[in-house]
């Protein structure tokens, strides 16, 4: 069973890592959006095309009485926090379990 149990741990690790770059990626949109950088600039596409998506669908559901603030970043940032914290721990947990 301890094939089992390292291909969990090497799942949650990828999961852990995709994770992580999901929310640098969340935090340099938010970064950008203070700013105006060029659209045509192929990082700052790949950022907006990889996050909009996900923005949009949450905007869309939350009001915008805020005064103008977008919050989506931040609820985005809380959602890959606990799935960090859910999934991740709860398969390295069940990885050692079966080692």
């Amino acid at each position: 069973m301890f094939i089992l149990g390292n291909f969990i741990r090497a799942l949650a690790e990828v999961i852990n890592i995709g994770l992580t770059l999901f929310m640098w990626v969340i935090i340099a949109h938010a970064i950008l959006s203070w700013v105006r950088p060029d659209p045509f600039n192929p990082i700052v596409r790949f950022i907006n095309q990889v996050t909009e998506p996900l923005l949009y669908q949450i905007r869309s559901r939350i009001p915008s009485a805020f005064g103008g603030m977008d919050f989506s970043p931040v609820i985005v940032l809380l959602a890959v926090v606990f799935l960090k914290i859910f999934i991740v721990d709860s398969l390295l947990r069940l990885s050692m379990i079966l080692s």
